[in-house]
């Protein structure tokens, strides 16, 4: 049995300690925000925050979580207003869809860190793919998230 703490919430579940994150989170705990990409930690889809930095699940065995803050798309995507799925849904990014969960992620992260980002910043923090080639539609996302998170 592994202990984790997923979005403010105490979660116990029945698995093998160097099962990775994202399997836990996804078949064991039904939290099926978080996507499988490529399972080897290139393309970004996995993303969650861990203790506030952005982490690819499919590369972190669940019980190296245990004891951390984990979060996950669906605590960003419930919270009313949130300025980062506000500018994603204005800018109308995503396409096919299935990397935004994972591009939401790192982009949250990114403005933790740097509220004022640079296209030069923003360039270097998402290193998510994205098949469809939205990267200036991302980009301009997150410069309208960093303007709504400064009121």
């Amino acid at each position: 049995m592994i202990t984790l703490n997923i979005n403010g919430r105490r979660y116990d579940a029945d698995a093998e300690p160097d099962t990775p994150l994202l399997w836990v989170l996804r078949d064991t705990l039904s939290l099926t925000g978080t996507k499988f990409g490529c399972g080897a930690g290139l393309c970004g889809a996995c993303s969650v925050h861990i203790d506030g930095q952005v982490m690819r699940s499919c590369m972190m065995a669940a019980s190296q979580a245990a004891g951390k803050q984990i979060t996950t798309i669906e605590s960003i995507a419930a919270e009313p207003n949130h300025p980062v799925v506000a500018a994603w849904i204005e800018h109308q990014v995503p396409q096919c869809g299935y990397c935004q969960a994972g591009q939401i992620m790192a982009a949250t992260a990114l403005l933790r860190r740097n509220p004022n980002p640079s296209d030069d910043d923003i360039d270097s923090a998402m290193t998510n793919i994205c098949r469809c080639g939205s990267y200036g539609d991302i980009r301009a996302a997150v410069h309208k998230a960093a303007a709504l998170m400064k009121g």
